[in-house]
């Protein structure tokens, strides 16, 4: 047996048995996701339970005061930057802050696997609500929001987390960079979705954490899975066959995109670098 085939085992045999350590957001995470889903709650409640945690304080009043979502004034309380960001993505900020704090490792080699997929992750993130962006500035009611949009980038390899703790419990077999990117390639979207079903995410995000790269699946309507197609694809991560023009062209044909290069226009990269405001 292969040692990708035997990481493979270990993880499919301790979901089947439910015994499967699944990463857990931090509690203020928690409250804040249940919280702003409260029709009730108002964001005065809101900023007094961000107060809490000085961090995602801190945070929440870059971005109020970013390019991206500010106004030109400038704002000076955590109650001035709630109300400017808004519930919905509030609850996205936190999710992103609590599963960066997930990917942590004392091991070396670990520690530089999780911070390469993070990384990735928060560049596709920024790629694919650009693309999204784009995309919805030509439609009244587009069927994709920025949210969701946010949180699809976010999870999408999610999987991953698990295959890199276990490799890590077994170094001497499992600690090799070729076969634990192998391994994430096969196997990180079973395991992404296990944890989003655990998590309670919606149906559309475990679709995107499950099926974003296998080539063969393919959704029936424009959804988050194609732009973290086009993301990815971008990136070199997608494992379709094809130059990267070559991948990109059904998402011109389709629509999605205006075309293959649409990535170099001035316009894209300004919009691109005012996005990654939000997760600097």
């Amino acid at each position: 047996m292969t040692a990708q085939n035997a990481l493979l085992t270990i993880l499919v045999e301790k979901i089947r048995n439910d015994s499967l350590v699944l990463p857990s957001l931090p509690e203020i995470a928690l409250k804040i996701r249940k919280m702003a889903d409260d029709p009730n709650v108002n964001l005065n409640q809101m900023a007094d339970m961000i107060s809490h945690d000085p961090a995602l304080s801190a945070r929440i009043m870059k971005i109020a005061n970013s390019a991206f979502v500010g106004r030109g004034v400038h704002v000076n309380s955590l109650h001035q930057a709630t109300t400017r960001i808004g519930l919905r993505y509030i609850k996205n900020v936190v999710t992103a802050m609590a599963m960066e704090q997930l990917f942590v490792s004392k091991t070396a080699f670990i520690k530089k696997q999780m911070e390469q997929v993070w990384a990735e992750t928060l560049e596709l993130t920024a790629f694919a609500l650009t693309a999204m962006a784009q995309h919805n500035a030509n439609f009244k009611n587009p069927a994709l929001n920025f949210d969701t949009m946010t949180l699809a980038g976010l999870v999408h390899n999610i999987g991953a987390l698990p295959i890199l703790t276990e490799a890590e419990k077994q170094l001497d077999i499992f600690g090799d960079e070729n076969f634990i990117k192998g391994a994430i390639t096969n196997i990180s979207g079973k395991i992404g979705a296990t944890i989003l079903r655990t998590w309670g995410f919606p149906n559309e995000l475990i679709e995107v954490a499950e099926q974003w790269d296998v080539p063969a699946y393919q959704p029936a309507h424009p959804s988050y899975v194609d732009f973290i197609r086009i993301a990815a694809i971008k990136q070199n991560r997608f494992h379709g066959e094809g130059e990267t023009a070559q991948l990109l062209k059904p998402f011109v044909d389709l629509g999605l995109i205006p075309s293959t290069d649409f990535y170099r226009s001035p316009d894209f990269v300004a919009r691109l670098n005012e996005i990654k405001t939000l997760f600097a």
